[in-house]
């Protein structure tokens, strides 16, 4: 054989190979993938300008790889000089005050799906292992005379036994009036999970409103006893956000929770706590200066 049909036949022989690989580069973008390059480039555009104009949407289902999809808009920004260490749990976050020994805030999804979960309450109280510094321990609130009041509550995590067991930890406390703490506060705590049942979903951000001269319990660490106690709720309706916001005083005493209602603003200046602030500033302003009583359906 010639050396000129040995090169032709070689030619031949990678000719072949290109139009195989070209064919299955078809196949897998057309095919498989039918967006062209540009479409998908274009695509990617459109994300990032929705994700930069306009606020994310709820998740509609519910666990914590999912809530990061939503922008994380539950989430609240201190806006003064306090110390803080953000903690991420499986079925909320918070803000930690390192010298309160409370959380600044604590933020969480509620979802219809969650509410209706089946794990049973921990009732293990316990430090919370991701704290820097000296961790709160259960002793703490030892003869103090108050209660350790949940700010995520444990009926909102049993979705997960995860979720049920973090929200035990002691970050996730507060020093409570026991009358407010099985009382209005419950209340809220439960008209909370009927409006995720009515709206699929709602985001909710609460925590203790402290005043000066400090008022502490505890003798190995001095954890600061609020005056008060907020909870602001966020839902989507498919049309517009909406958001309400409650101050409970922590001090014994049972009001119709319609007397606690106030708009988030209030709660953000007498806090120094910027609720919701990954919303556009467009959409936090408009909902944050007031409130619709029939919106919520609040008793």
């Amino acid at each position: 054989m010639s050396r000129k049909r040995k090169k032709t036949q070689t030619a031949s022989s990678v000719s072949a190979v290109f139009v195989i690989i070209v064919a299955v580069v078809w196949l897998y973008t057309y095919i498989d993938h039918p967006r062209t390059t540009a479409e998908k480039m274009q695509l990617s555009v459109t994300a990032e300008n929705s994700t930069a104009q306009a606020a994310p949407e709820p998740v509609s289902a519910g666990h914590s790889s999912d809530r990061a999809v939503s922008g994380n808009i539950e989430w609240a920004e201190v806006t003064d000089s306090r110390p803080q260490q953000i903690i991420r749990h499986t079925g909320y976050t918070l803000s930690y005050h390192p010298e309160w020994h409370v959380p600044n805030w604590v933020a969480w999804v509620l979802t219809a799906d969650e509410v209706t979960g089946e794990e049973e309450r921990s009732n293990h109280f316990r430090p919370d292992p991701l704290v820097q510094g000296d961790p709160v321990v259960t002793k703490d609130y030892s003869n103090s005379g108050y209660d350790r009041g949940h700010m995520a509550p444990a009926a909102d995590m049993k979705w997960s036994e995860q979720a049920m067991r973090e929200s035990f930890y002691m970050t996730n406390m507060c020093p409570q009036n026991h009358s407010c703490n099985a009382g209005d506060w419950k209340d809220l705590e439960e008209m909370e999970r009927d409006l995720a049942q009515r709206y699929d979903s709602i985001f909710i951000v609460c925590g203790p409103i402290v005043k000066d001269p400090l008022h502490t319990i505890g003798t190995e660490r001095k954890i600061v006893v609020p005056e008060a106690f907020f909870k602001a709720f966020l839902r989507y309706t498919g049309e517009r956000w909406t958001a309400i916001a409650f101050r409970l005083p922590n001090t014994s005493g049972n009001r119709p929770l319609m007397t606690y209602m106030l708009p988030v603003d209030s709660v953000e200046k007498e806090t120094a706590i910027d609720l919701f602030y990954l919303l556009p500033d467009s959409i936090e302003t408009a909902i944050e200066s007031d409130y619709t009583v029939s919106d919520w359906t609040i008793k």
